[in-house]
C-alpha cells in the first residue's frame, strides 16, 4: 500500500495549499492504538464515519457540523476509532464519509476531493489489517467521473463497496440522470451504503432544529422512494442497499407507500409485486434508531436478517454510543436475530470481513 500512500500524496497536489501539512501527517509513522483481541471482537458496525484533515479543512468545520445535534464537528483520530471499537467490542467498521459528503462547486475539485477520501480509507484499511472496510465517496452528480471512480474504487482500492448520499444538489437517487451509475453498480454487485443530506429545498425551514432530527429520517424515505418508483430497485437486483438510521421514516410510512402505489397505475407498474415486497429486500441499519417503537416497526417490514449494526462514530459520543449498543439487547431481540444483526449479516456482504 505504499503505492496508495504515493498515489494519494501526489493527488493532493491539485488540492489547495492547507493540505501539503496533511500530505505529512499521512505519511508519517500511524499513531499508537491499543491492540485489540480479534478473537474476542464479534461485532461488525455498517455505519462509521471518518474524517480525513484534508476533508474537514476543505468542506469546513461549521458544514460538517451542522446538521449534528450539536451543531459541531467531533474530535476524530484513526486512534480514537480503533479506541471506540476496542472498547465496545467492535472487530472491524466500514467506513464512509458523513453528511454534506464531497459535493463541492467546482466539478473537478469534488472528484478530487472524492479520490483523496477514497485513498485515505483504503490507506486506513491496509494499515489496520481486519479492523476497517470502507465505502467509497462519488463525485455526483458528476455521472462520468463518478463511473471512473467507481473502477478505481473497486479495481485499485478494493473498496467494500460505495456510499452515497440521499440527494446531490437535489437530485435524488433515482434521477433518470444516475442511471449509468447504478447500472455499473448492479454490474458489480455493489454493496451501497446511502447516508442522509439535508436536501437544498428544506434548508432554515426549522432553523432551531438540526437536520439530523428531522431531515434526515425523512430525506432517506424520500432517497429509497425515488429509487423505488424510478425502477432502479427492480432493475438493479444484484445492488445490496443499506439505509441509515432504520430507514428513518420509511417503516412508519411502508403501508401507505404500498396502498399508494397499487391506486397509481404508474407506481404499481414499476413495482408489481408491491412497494413493501421491494422494500422488505433492502438492508437497515440501527445508528441512532435503538428505540422500542423504533424496532418493532422496522420488524414490520423486514426480518432481523436485513438488520444490520450501525453506530454512526464519531458524530454520536462514546457514553451514548455505549449505551445504544446495550439498548439493542433490551428491545426484545433472540440470540439468534442478536447475532446475526451484530455480526452476521454483516459477514454476508463483505467479504473482507470474513478474515477477521
Amino acid at each position: 500500500m505504499d503505492i496508495l500512500r504515493r498515489d494519494f500524496c501526489i493527488g493532493l497536489a491539485a488540492l489547495p495549499a492547507s493540505i501539503p501539512a496533511f500530505a505529512q501527517s499521512l505519511t508519517a509513522s500511524p499513531d499508537p492504538v491499543r491492540k485489540n483481541n480479534m478473537n474476542s471482537a464479534r461485532r461488525i458496525d455498517v455505519h462509521h464515519h471518518f474524517l480525513p484533515p484534508e476533508y474537514v479543512s476543505i468542506i469546513g468545520a461549521t458544514a460538517i457540523g451542522f446538521p449534528a445535534p450539536n451543531r459541531m464537528v467531533p474530535p476524530w483520530s484513526v486512534a480514537s476509532a480503533i479506541e471506540a471499537m476496542d472498547r465496545n467490542d467492535i472487530a472491524s467498521a466500514v467506513l464512509s464519509i458523513s453528511s454534506p459528503g464531497v459535493l463541492l462547486q467546482d466539478a473537478r475539485a469534488t472528484q478530487r476531493l472524492a479520490r483523496a477520501s477514497n485513498q485515505f480509507a483504503a490507506q486506513m484499511v491496509a494499515d489496520h489489517p481486519g479492523r476497517f472496510g470502507s465505502f467509497a465517496s462519488l463525485p455526483l452528480p458528476d455521472v462520468p467521473a463518478s463511473l471512473e471512480e467507481i473502477d478505481h474504487a473497486y479495481d485499485v482500492l478494493h473498496a467494500d463497496g460505495i456510499g452515497l448520499m440521499t440527494n446531490y444538489a437535489d437530485r435524488y437517487l433515482g434521477d433518470p440522470a444516475f442511471i449509468p451509475v447504478f447500472d455499473a453498480l448492479n454490474r458489480r454487485k455493489a454493496v451501497v451504503f446511502v447516508h442522509p443530506n439535508e436536501c437544498n429545498c428544506s434548508l432554515g425551514l426549522l432553523p432551531d432544529q438540526p437536520a439530523s432530527m428531522i431531515e434526515f429520517p425523512h430525506d432517506t424515505t424520500r432517497a429509497v422512494t425515488s429509487l423505488l418508483f424510478s425502477g432502479t430497485l427492480s432493475r438493479c437486483p444484484d445492488i445490496k442497499f443499506i439505509f441509515c438510521h432504520a430507514g428513518g421514516t420509511l417503516p412508519f410510512l411502508a403501508e401507505r407507500i404500498e396502498g399508494i402505489s397499487r391506486v397509481d397505475q404508474r407506481l404499481a407498474k414499476v413495482a408489481p409485486q408491491g412497494a413493501k415486497a421491494e422494500l422488505s429486500k433492502l438492508y437497515y441499519d440501527t445508528a441512532a434508531s435503538v428505540y422500542p417503537a423504533t424496532f418493532a416497526t422496522l420488524l414490520k417490514l423486514v426480518s432481523a436478517k436485513n438488520i444490520l449494526l450501525g453506530t454512526d462514530f464519531p458524530f454520536v459520543p462514546p457514553p451514548i454510543l455505549s449505551a445504544n449498543l446495550a439498548a439493542l439487547h433490551q428491545v426484545g431481540l433472540s440470540t439468534d436475530e442478536l447475532r446475526a444483526i451484530e455480526r452476521d449479516n454483516a459477514i454476508g456482504l463483505f467479504a473482507r470481513l470474513v478474515r477477521s
